[in-house]
Protein backbone atom coordinates (compact mmCIF):
# COMPACT_ATOMS: atom_id res chain seq x y z
CA UNK A 1 0.00 0.00 0.00
CA UNK A 2 0.82 3.41 -0.23
CA UNK A 3 1.28 5.86 2.80
CA UNK A 4 1.24 9.72 2.29
CA UNK A 5 2.82 11.37 5.48
CA UNK A 6 2.06 15.88 4.97
CA UNK A 7 3.32 15.90 0.92
CA UNK A 8 5.65 12.79 0.76
CA UNK A 9 3.96 9.50 -0.18
CA UNK A 10 6.41 6.05 0.53
CA UNK A 11 5.59 2.58 -0.45
CA UNK A 12 4.62 0.12 2.29
CA UNK A 13 4.78 -3.83 2.41
CA UNK A 14 4.23 -5.82 5.26
CA UNK A 15 6.31 -8.90 4.83
CA UNK A 16 5.95 -10.74 7.61
CA UNK A 17 4.07 -11.09 10.94
CA UNK A 18 4.22 -12.85 14.08
CA UNK A 19 2.94 -11.93 17.54
CA UNK A 20 4.45 -8.58 17.94
CA UNK A 21 7.23 -8.97 15.42
CA UNK A 22 6.80 -7.28 12.39
CA UNK A 23 9.05 -7.08 9.05
CA UNK A 24 8.09 -4.33 6.76
CA UNK A 25 9.44 -3.00 3.50
CA UNK A 26 9.15 1.16 3.37
CA UNK A 27 10.42 2.49 -0.18
CA UNK A 28 12.41 -1.08 -0.95
CA UNK A 29 13.86 -1.02 2.90
CA UNK A 30 13.09 -3.33 5.06
CA UNK A 31 12.94 -3.01 9.03
CA UNK A 32 12.45 -5.53 11.67
CA UNK A 33 10.18 -3.89 14.59
CA UNK A 34 8.34 -4.99 17.68
CA UNK A 35 5.05 -3.26 17.71
CA UNK A 36 2.85 -3.18 20.83
CA UNK A 37 -0.74 -1.33 20.13
CA UNK A 38 -2.50 -0.55 23.47
CA UNK A 39 -6.61 0.04 22.77
CA UNK A 40 -6.55 4.03 23.52
CA UNK A 41 -4.32 4.55 20.33
CA UNK A 42 -0.65 4.40 22.32
CA UNK A 43 2.03 2.43 20.14
CA UNK A 44 4.96 1.09 21.08
CA UNK A 45 8.21 0.53 18.77
CA UNK A 46 11.06 -1.04 19.26
CA UNK A 47 13.53 -1.52 16.76
CA UNK A 48 16.32 -4.42 16.27
CA UNK A 49 18.54 -2.33 17.22
CA UNK A 50 17.21 -1.53 20.83
CA UNK A 51 15.92 1.81 19.60
CA UNK A 52 12.70 2.53 21.22
CA UNK A 53 9.91 5.12 19.98
CA UNK A 54 6.28 6.06 20.98
CA UNK A 55 3.40 7.36 19.41
CA UNK A 56 0.12 8.29 19.04
CA UNK A 57 -2.07 7.11 16.41
CA UNK A 58 -5.81 8.70 16.61
CA UNK A 59 -8.38 8.36 13.67
CA UNK A 60 -10.62 10.64 13.88
CA UNK A 61 -13.02 9.56 11.31
CA UNK A 62 -13.83 6.05 9.76
CA UNK A 63 -11.41 6.84 6.95
CA UNK A 64 -7.93 6.12 6.01
CA UNK A 65 -6.44 9.36 7.79
CA UNK A 66 -4.62 9.49 10.68
CA UNK A 67 -2.75 11.80 12.97
CA UNK A 68 0.36 10.29 14.16
CA UNK A 69 1.62 12.11 17.41
CA UNK A 70 5.48 11.14 18.40
CA UNK A 71 7.58 13.02 20.70
CA UNK A 72 6.57 17.21 20.16
CA UNK A 73 5.93 16.26 16.07
CA UNK A 74 2.60 15.60 14.97
CA UNK A 75 1.53 14.21 11.43
CA UNK A 76 -1.28 13.68 9.26
CA UNK A 77 -0.90 10.22 7.50
CA UNK A 78 -3.25 8.39 5.04
CA UNK A 79 -3.36 4.87 4.18
CA UNK A 80 -3.91 4.08 0.14
CA UNK A 81 -4.45 0.55 -0.17
CA UNK A 82 -4.70 -0.74 -3.68
CA UNK A 83 -9.04 -0.65 -3.54
CA UNK A 84 -8.75 3.32 -2.21
CA UNK A 85 -5.66 3.82 -5.21
CA UNK A 86 -8.11 2.15 -8.13
CA UNK A 87 -11.15 3.90 -6.81
CA UNK A 88 -9.53 7.47 -7.27
CA UNK A 89 -8.02 6.86 -10.73
CA UNK A 90 -11.64 5.55 -12.03
CA UNK A 91 -13.28 8.82 -10.80
CA UNK A 92 -9.95 10.94 -12.42
CA UNK A 93 -10.81 11.20 -15.85
CA UNK A 94 -7.38 10.97 -16.65
CA UNK A 95 -6.29 8.16 -14.63
CA UNK A 96 -4.59 5.38 -17.11
CA UNK A 97 -3.55 8.21 -19.59
CA UNK A 98 -0.54 10.08 -20.15
CA UNK A 99 0.26 12.39 -23.23
CA UNK A 100 2.61 9.60 -24.67
CA UNK A 101 0.71 6.56 -23.23
CA UNK A 102 -1.83 4.23 -22.05
CA UNK A 103 -0.96 2.65 -18.68
CA UNK A 104 -3.02 0.69 -16.02
CA UNK A 105 -2.72 2.26 -12.90
CA UNK A 106 -3.46 -1.34 -11.00
CA UNK A 107 -2.61 -4.27 -11.82
CA UNK A 108 -5.47 -6.25 -13.57
CA UNK A 109 -6.59 -7.87 -17.07
CA UNK A 110 -6.90 -6.66 -20.25
CA UNK A 111 -10.74 -7.75 -21.79
CA UNK A 112 -10.53 -5.62 -25.28
CA UNK A 113 -8.08 -3.35 -27.24
CA UNK A 114 -9.98 -1.38 -29.23
CA UNK A 115 -7.42 -0.71 -31.83
CA UNK A 116 -4.70 -1.61 -34.08
CA UNK A 117 -1.02 -0.69 -34.18
CA UNK A 118 -0.79 2.82 -36.71
CA UNK A 119 -4.31 3.84 -36.30
CA UNK A 120 -5.43 7.60 -36.00
CA UNK A 121 -7.47 8.02 -33.24
CA UNK A 122 -9.29 11.09 -32.15
CA UNK A 123 -9.22 12.69 -28.76
CA UNK A 124 -11.88 10.92 -26.28
CA UNK A 125 -11.73 8.11 -27.97
CA UNK A 126 -11.72 4.70 -26.17
CA UNK A 127 -8.19 2.56 -26.89
CA UNK A 128 -8.51 -0.22 -24.47
CA UNK A 129 -10.72 -1.81 -21.88
CA UNK A 130 -8.62 -2.98 -18.58
CA UNK A 131 -10.65 -5.24 -14.90
CA UNK A 132 -9.28 -4.77 -11.79
CA UNK A 133 -10.98 -5.26 -8.53
CA UNK A 134 -13.76 -6.89 -10.38
CA UNK A 135 -14.38 -3.58 -12.59
CA UNK A 136 -13.86 -2.67 -16.18
CA UNK A 137 -12.30 0.78 -16.81
CA UNK A 138 -12.31 1.70 -20.35
CA UNK A 139 -9.70 4.41 -21.15
CA UNK A 140 -9.62 6.85 -24.09
CA UNK A 141 -6.73 9.27 -25.51
CA UNK A 142 -6.89 12.56 -23.88
CA UNK A 143 -5.81 14.18 -27.62
CA UNK A 144 -5.84 13.14 -31.50
CA UNK A 145 -2.29 10.33 -31.87
CA UNK A 146 -1.48 7.61 -33.76
CA UNK A 147 -1.04 4.52 -32.09
CA UNK A 148 2.56 3.90 -32.19
CA UNK A 149 2.57 0.59 -30.23
CA UNK A 150 0.36 -2.23 -28.47
CA UNK A 151 2.29 -3.78 -25.65
CA UNK A 152 -0.14 -6.07 -24.55
CA UNK A 153 -2.81 -8.79 -26.02
CA UNK A 154 -5.83 -9.70 -24.65
CA UNK A 155 -6.06 -11.90 -21.31
CA UNK A 156 -2.60 -10.61 -20.50
CA UNK A 157 -2.31 -10.11 -16.92
CA UNK A 158 -0.86 -6.51 -15.90
CA UNK A 159 1.02 -5.00 -13.15
CA UNK A 160 0.24 -1.47 -11.60
CA UNK A 161 1.51 1.15 -13.72
CA UNK A 162 2.65 -1.03 -16.48
CA UNK A 163 2.43 1.27 -20.29
CA UNK A 164 -0.30 -1.09 -22.59
CA UNK A 165 -0.09 1.22 -25.28
CA UNK A 166 2.70 3.82 -26.43
CA UNK A 167 0.86 7.32 -28.32
CA UNK A 168 2.46 9.68 -31.00
CA UNK A 169 0.51 13.06 -30.77
CA UNK A 170 -0.16 14.54 -33.94
CA UNK A 171 1.49 17.21 -35.03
Amino acid sequence: MEVRIGNEMAEVELLSKEDNKVSISINGTVYDVDIVMAENGLCSIITKDGKSYNAEIRRPDKGNEYTVNVLFDSYQVEMIDLQTKYLRNRKNSDGGVAQDRIFSPMPGKIVKILVEKGDKVEAGKPVIIVEAMKMQSEYKVKNDCIIKDILVSEGTTIRGDETLISLEPLA
